[in-house]
């Protein structure tokens, strides 16, 4: 997981390619790392590999965030993966932007 600054919405991480059940406890880690020291945005545009485990990923880091006070917007996310979330109806518990 890469990072990089957002000047306007604070800072931004991004997923790896592949966020599947394999991957899902390094990725939570790597994400929950970030938004410890303030992280806002991920992003997702390389995701191009994923299962609802990356749903259940999100949703962590989305509290963790939340615990912070803050939110934690979710950018570029495949289309798939949020037909899926809107499948397992939290798709309004996660922030997309565009």
């Amino acid at each position: 997981m890469s990072t990089q600054a957002n000047a306007a919405t604070g800072s931004r991480f991004q997923t790896a390619a592949s966020l599947t059940h394999e991957s899902a406890k390094a990725a939570l880690d790597a994400g929950l790392s970030r938004i410890a020291v303030g992280a806002t945005e991920v992003d997702c545009a390389s995701l191009t590999h994923f299962d609802s485990s990356a749903l259940a990923v999100m949703l962590a880091w989305q509290r963790a965030a939340s615990a912070r006070g803050a939110a934690l917007g979710v950018v570029n996310i495949p289309s798939g993966l949020a037909s899926l979330a809107q499948a397992y109806g939290v798709d309004t518990l996660l922030t997309f932007r565009h």
